[in-house]
Formats: C-alpha cells, sequence, structure tokens
C-alpha cells in the first residue's frame, strides 16, 4: 500500500472512527483502526463487535493495500501533524507515514485478522433529513439508560405508527418522544444509545440525507463519507405510552430561559439530596415557586410568573428538569402534572412533536 491523503482529511476521519476502537479489550487487534484502499480512497474503519465506523477519505493511492494500527497512536501523531499531504507507505506489517520533516513507522498488524460485521443482505432501506434526525436524536437520546441490567432501556426505540416516524428513549425515571417526519416503510428497531452518541458526532450541520437500511439484527446510517453499523438490541420495548397522561389536574405556561433560571439556582442547594427540588404551582398568584433545602448549606425559593391553571406541587430530580429543558424547542413550555405522585409532562407551548416526561421523587 502507497498513497497520499491530506492531513485535515485524515485526522477527521481518525476522530469519528478511533473513539469505537476499545484499549480494554481482550482481542488486542479491537484496539487498531484498518486502514485499507477502496475504490482510490482510503478507508478507516473501526469495530467493538457490537458498532463499526467507516469513514471514507479521497487519496492519491499508488499501490493497493490494507492494515491495522494502534487506533490512540495514529490518531496522536496525525493530529499532530501540521496542515499538508501524509504519504501511507507499507512495508510488510509496518506502516511508514511521512510528511514534510515527519517521519514514523507504527507497527501494524495484518488486516486479514480484523472482524468484520457481516454485510445486511435484503435489508428494508429509507432515508431521512439530517437536520431532523440529528435534531431528533439529540432531544431523545439523554433518556435512555446505561444500565446493563436491562438492555432494553439501554437502547433508543425507531418506529413507525400511522405512517409516522418516532423516536423514544426512557430510564425508566423519565421518557422523551420525539415525532420526526411522514415514512411509509414499517420500521420498529431498538439502536443502542451508544450507537446513537457515535451517530450524533458524525451527523454534520449541512443539509445531506441519511440513508438507513437495516434487517432483523443490524442497522447500517450512512451519510456522506460515513458509515456506521450498529447490533440491533434484542427484546421488546415498553408500552410507554400509556404513561402519557391524557388529562391534567395542574398546567402552567412559563418562559423556558426562566423556568430554567430558577431550576439552576435552586439545584445548587439540592446536591446533598440527588438534585431534588419542589416545585410549587399556585393559580391565585399565577406564580411557580421552586424550593430546595441543604441541610447543613441553608435553603433556597426561587418563583417566576407563570399562566397556571389548577394549584399543586411536584418534587423532581432539577438535573433531569435541566436536561429536559436543555432539549425543548421554543421560548414557552408546558410545565403540566397530576398531584405530587404521578408522572409531570414537559413540552412546548407551540409545538406537539416533542414531548418529556419525568417521574417525580419521594417528598
Amino acid at each position: 500500500m502507497k498513497l497520499q491523503v491530506t492531513q485535515e482529511n485524515l485526522n477527521k476521519a481518525l476522530a469519528n472512527v478511533a473513539r469505537i476502537a476499545n484499549s480494554r479489550t481482550t482481542l488486542p487487534i479491537l484496539s487498531n483502526v484498518l486502514l485499507k484502499t477502496v475504490n482510490n480512497r482510503l478507508s478507516i474503519a473501526a469495530t467493538n463487535l457490537d458498532i463499526a465506523i467507516t469513514h471514507y477519505v479521497g487519496a492519491k493511492v499508488q499501490k493497493e493495500g490494507s492494515i491495522t494500527v494502534p487506533a490512540r497512536l495514529m490518531q496522536d501523531f496525525v493530529g499532530s501533524l501540521p496542515n499538508g499531504t501524509i504519504t501511507l507507505e507499507l512495508d510488510e506489517h509496518k506502516l511508514k507515514v511521512s510528511a514534510g520533516q515527519y517521519q514514523s513507522t507504527i507497527n501494524g498488524i495484518s488486516a486479514e485478522d480484523y472482524p468484520v460485521m457481516p454485510a445486511i443482505t435484503d435489508g428494508a432501506e429509507w432515508s431521512i433529513p439530517t437536520p431532523v434526525f440529528k435534531k431528533g436524536l439529540q432531544q431523545v437520546v439523554l433518556a435512555a439508560s446505561s444500565d446493563e441490567t436491562r438492555p432494553v432501556l439501554t437502547g433508543v426505540y425507531l418506529y413507525t405508527e400511522n405512517n409516522n416516524l418516532y423516536l423514544a428513549a426512557t430510564d425508566s425515571y423519565r421518557l422523551a418522544e420525539k415525532k420526526l417526519t411522514k415514512l411509509e416503510s414499517s420500521v420498529k428497531l431498538l439502536v443502542p444509545a451508544t450507537a446513537m452518541q457515535d451517530l450524533l458526532r458524525v451527523l454534520g450541520d449541512g443539509e445531506e440525507v441519511v440513508s438507513v437500511v437495516h434487517d432483523d439484527q443490524q442497522v447500517l446510517f450512512k451519510v456522506n463519507d460515513v458509515e456506521l453499523v450498529a447490533r440491533l438490541i434484542e427484546g421488546n420495548y415498553p408500552d410507554y405510552k400509556r404513561l402519557i397522561p391524557a388529562n391534567f389536574v395542574t398546567t402552567a405556561t412559563i418562559k423556558k430561559s426562566e423556568l430554567s433560571s430558577i431550576t439552576k439556582v435552586s439545584s445548587l442547594f439540592a446536591r446533598e439530596s440527588a438534585g431534588s427540588v419542589t416545585l410549587k404551582v399556585d393559580e391565585a398568584k399565577q406564580q411557580i415557586s421552586i424550593h430546595s433545602v441543604a441541610s447543613q448549606l441553608g435553603e433556597n425559593t426561587a418563583q417566576a410568573e407563570a399562566q397556571i391553571k389548577g394549584d399543586g406541587e411536584i418534587t423532581l430530580n432539577s438535573r433531569y428538569l435541566l436536561d429536559a429543558l436543555g432539549v425543548i424547542d421554543g421560548d414557552e413550555v408546558d410545565f403540566c402534572f397530576n398531584g405530587k405522585l404521578e408522572a409531570c409532562v414537559i413540552k412546548a407551548t407551540k409545538s406537539k412533536d416533542y414531548i418529556h416526561i419525568i417521574m417525580p421523587l419521594k417528598s
């Protein structure tokens, strides 16, 4: 193998791919990235056997070939090189990297030993605009669980209902649902949240389209020069729709920035109580107040004006509330609940495509 590639392109590809390589694995080759020439381009790939990312970059290929090299070393080395052209040349299992006055030899392992995710054949295929998908993922993925004892909750659920595509995630303490777009295909996928977080890192801010191909075991996302493959999580996703109340006893419409501000202030006094804050909604005063107590430090109460129907109070995790407010669109939010023991719903006042649910804490 011998080729030339720009430092900028190679560095960007390694940044997208190398994080998948796992240095703690019992299979040493999985801490490497696979470099391979494909159709006069250089492909850079990594896998942890559950997720695989491949990034293609333009290259001036003089000789075909492939090799795997340590991901972290390759990424750090290329990232330290100045802008310009980098030459990669393979000598048996040694990769010679040269750029101007910099020359390095990196010991590699044969590409023949590198595991490859099986190809998806006869899979269903559909596409979605990148801005729509990226925004939806950002709003939902934060609610997925990281507790491996309940694998189903560590995924993001993509499904269609009445020809609408939805994203949903929950860790049983909070839930986020986003209605994305109309879709004629039938979709029912449970994708690891870690794969979705990796996908978010490679989705750009342009108007491209994400192409999705899937079968019963895997899903492939393609956007520009990047491909991400993930194994699907087995199991049935919980019927979360029954958690969403149809009507509310207490509803407050408030500026998102004001609710966020008083929640942030109160959260400072809620650190020793696992972020616990109590929100009181007062219809007579048309006001929301948030109260928090730190036994050693003191206590705090903050208020904000709101349009209110019905009185009530509820105790929530302030971090979950701030997370929700951080991803909801619009200037105003509706804060709704039915007493202190039932789920609290937060949504944008002027939009019906996103809903965030937080379960109450015992006060």
